[in-house]
């Protein structure tokens, strides 16, 4: 079974070595195995774990909280419950973020077409008697 070293790993998932070893230290890979001289050693499983754990992230889950899915993670199929209750949570959280994100975009996309137009006519004074509602 062929193993990645630390760096390799920082390199695929875009990553810093301080990241990992930060990652580490906080308990979020416990699966990771090491050599004698406590060289990590990762394998295919831990670089889709932490890509999980990066999934994690940007929703914006604490670290503390990660740490507690892969607790769970750990201890098996009697956590399965918990695993997916934070799962249908984190969804609903991203969900609610897309939502704040389309209204973002709405009102960026009014803009372009607020400043276009005065580009193409040369002054912002077009708008003065085309006052364009927005609802946010």
């Amino acid at each position: 079974m062929k193993s990645y070293s630390i760096s390799e790993v920082a390199k695929e998932l875009n990553l810093t070595v301080y990241t990992l070893r930060y990652y580490d230290k906080e308990g979020l890979m416990p699966f990771v195995e090491r050599t004698a001289s406590g060289t990590r050693l990762f394998k295919k499983s831990d670089i889709d774990a932490l890509k999980i754990i990066e999934c994690l992230k940007a929703t914006g889950m604490p670290i503390k909280e990660i740490k507690n899915f892969i607790d769970w993670c750990s201890e098996g199929d009697s956590t399965l419950q918990q695993r997916y209750d934070m799962f249908m949570e984190r969804k609903a959280s991203v969900e609610a973020q897309m939502e704040e994100l389309k209204k973002t975009m709405k009102l960026i996309e009014h803009k372009c077409s607020y400043y276009k137009t005065a580009l193409d006519a040369g002054t912002e004074d077009i708008h003065k008697n085309n006052k364009i509602e927005i609802t946010i």
